[in-house]
């Protein structure tokens, strides 16, 4: 594969050892129109400059892998055309063809891995999409969580997934599952998926101080840690009200045909329509959170290096 092109701000914290936190572009790509997806981008970044790390957002364009984007790149990848949604299994294909994508869960671990980031924020992982013991729909970011030691701090898994099958391939991949400040496992929009996390801690130090620990475990092969990072309470959708709304939309998926990468974005985009617009806010809400919360984690992981030489 490509080298992968970072930034200059962030080649420099890496190099100095500071606190950086690496982004998806899928939501850039596949997560809203423009210029609300640009927008959203600026504001993520600048909460995690506020809490004082550096945003790499990981994207490939025009067949190059990026790990951090100015302000040209970011507008290119929010106003291309049909870009595609990077995994695993293709993301070597774009910077192959040179093509333009946004990098899922997966694919944005695989970067921020090889750039040397060790934090990553984003909305809500994928995992195991419901009616998989025939479809057998199967995100690829368990596996890469499995494999890939970075930090994700997300709101959850997505609940138009099934969450307690994802929570199963989780813990029976090695994974620790972490929420944040509360005994619940959340759901993305909601709080509190009626599920409890396996493991719970308050403070980003706390977190900080288990990945060191990891790391100095390497030889155990450690893989990734998943923060489950409940929204803030006044932007929740409780998880009943989007419990109905969710089997609507999946009914209509099904009814219509809907299949393969294109299940997520076509779910919430209905979700969108059947809420008037609530999901989005939430979304961007908990998004936001997740940010501040994986900048704060990775200026304690900076802390704890720069103490251990």
């Amino acid at each position: 594969m490509t080298a992968i092109r970072t930034s200059p701000d962030v080649a420099a914290a890496l190099e100095a050892g500071k606190p950086v936190v690496a982004l998806e572009s899928t939501i850039i790509t596949h997560g809203m129109p423009y210029p609300d997806n640009i927008a959203m981008a600026q504001s993520v970044e600048a909460h995690i400059r506020a809490e004082g790390a550096v945003p790499a957002t990981i994207a490939v364009i025009g067949g190059v892998l990026h790990a951090g984007l100015d302000e040209a790149q970011a507008e290119a990848l929010a106003n291309s055309e049909n870009p595609l949604k990077l995994s695993r299994a293709d993301l070597a294909f774009a910077v192959a063809r040179g093509l333009t994508g946004g990098t899922t869960v997966a694919a944005t671990m695989m970067a921020a891995h090889a750039a040397g980031i060790s934090v990553f924020a984003t909305g809500g992982i994928g995992g195991v999409h419901r009616g998989a013991d025939t479809s057998f729909d199967i995100s690829a970011d368990l596996d890469e969580l499995a494999r890939t030691p970075v930090t994700v701090v997300s709101a959850g898994a997505k609940a138009i997934l099934d969450v307690a099958k994802t929570l199963e391939i989780l813990e029976t991949r090695g994974v620790p599952v972490i929420a944040f400040g509360q005994d619940a496992f959340p759901a993305f929009w909601s709080r509190d998926s009626g599920l409890a996390a396996p493991l719970r801690l308050d403070d980003p130090a706390a977190i900080a101080d288990l990945m060191a620990v990891r790391a100095e475990l390497a030889d155990f092969g450690h893989g990734g840690m998943l923060v489950a990072n409940p929204v803030p309470q006044e932007q929740e959708i409780p998880m009943d009200e989007m419990a109905r709304v969710i089997e609507q939309a999946v009914g209509e998926a099904e009814r219509a045909g809907v299949a393969g990468k294109q299940v997520t974005p076509w779910l919430l985009a209905r979700i969108l329509e059947i809420t008037g617009g609530r999901s989005l806010k939430t979304n961007i809400a908990l998004v936001e959170a997740n940010a501040r919360l994986a900048a704060r984690i990775a200026v304690a992981h900076a802390d704890i290096r720069a103490k251990a030489g």
